[in-house]
Parts: C-alpha cells; structure tokens; sequence
C-alpha cells in the first residue's frame, strides 16, 4: 500500500488509472472450480459416458436425413394423440402398440429433457472456455508487446523469443491502389 501511494502521485493520475483499469479489464474470468470440483465433473461424465455408450443410437447423416427430428407442430400432434389415449382410450386405434407407444414417448420425454439440460450445461462451459480464452489470448499479446520492448532494449534472450512468436502474426503487404481519377497520358 506505501508503495502503491508513493507511486500515485497528481502527475501519474492518469497513468496509474489507465494501468489499474486495463489490468483488472483484462482478465474478465476467473477459475472458479476447484480441483475436487473438476475431478468429480470429470468423473460423473465418464459415468454418463458408462451408462448411455450401449443404450444410445448415433445415427449417420444418411439416417438423420431420412429419420429426421419431428418439428414442433408434430410434436404437439403427437402430444393430442398422446392426451386421447390417456383420457378417451377408447378411440385410440386397435392397430398401434400402445405399450411400446407409451415407451417411446416417455423415453422420448425423459431425452429431450436431459438433452435441454446438458445443453444449456454445454452452452455455459462453451461460453467460460471463450472468456478464459479470451484472458490468455489479450495477456499473450501483452506478454509479446512485452518482449518487443524487451528486445528493443537489447535484454537477453527475447530476439528469439520474438521471432518464435512473430510466426503467429500474418505480415500483409499493401498494395499500391491506381487512383483512376488522374491520367498520365
């Protein structure tokens, strides 16, 4: 704290700010989860993995094609016909397997749900893993402006690092543009 306000002085104001603000932007996300937490997350997925490998179909692009999911307005035709064969069975068709009709649906039911929870598990580990990208990407480029400074200053060691890094960053050559409003007939 005594170096902090040693440091910040009236004529550095703004120096001091920007630095604090742009250090603290920066890094926008932080690692919440503790090991046991990544460990046991890791581990209840295998479990998912173990239970679902021999129970689920993966259909091919052909099969998906040709099977394709049913849209909402099926959905809900499904669902009346469902409705009717729980209140009115007697006008449920003598032709349909009511039972498998039955396990079919719940399965149906108990997948789609599941599905919307893992998806919207996979949409915010998605969404994290971009922030946490994001953090090391903008320290990355700091840690290059670093070493070009570093370079600059004849510190040893940072020639190479910076022309292993330079690799990364595409050089593009302007193209001289034709003004066509001038001629030089």
């Amino acid at each position: 704290m005594i170096i902090c306000e040693a440091l910040y002085t009236k004529e550095n104001q703004e120096l001091f700010t920007n630095h604090f603000l742009e250090h603290f932007m920066r890094d926008i996300i932080q690692d919440l989860l503790t090991q046991d937490e990544k460990e046991k997350a890791v581990q209840l997925v295998t479990e998912l993995e173990t239970i679902f490998s021999s129970k689920l179909s993966a259909l091919t692009e052909k099969e998906r094609r040709d099977y394709k999911a049913i849209n909402e307005k099926n959905k809900l035709f499904v669902n009346k016909v469902w409705d009717y064969r729980q209140h009115s069975s007697s006008l449920s068709s003598p032709d349909v397997d009511w039972v498998e009709f039955e396990k079919d649906y719940k399965a149906r039911v108990f997948a789609e749900s599941l599905l919307g929870r893992i998806e919207s598990l996979a949409y915010r580990l998605e969404s994290t893993k971009i922030l946490h990208d994001y953090d090391n990407y903008q320290d990355s480029l700091n840690d290059y402006a670093y070493s070009q400074y570093s370079k600059g200053a004849g510190k040893a060691g940072f020639t190479e690092k910076v022309a292993e890094l330079k690799q990364f960053f595409a050089r593009t050559k302007s193209i001289p543009t034709i003004d066509s409003g001038s001629s030089s007939e």
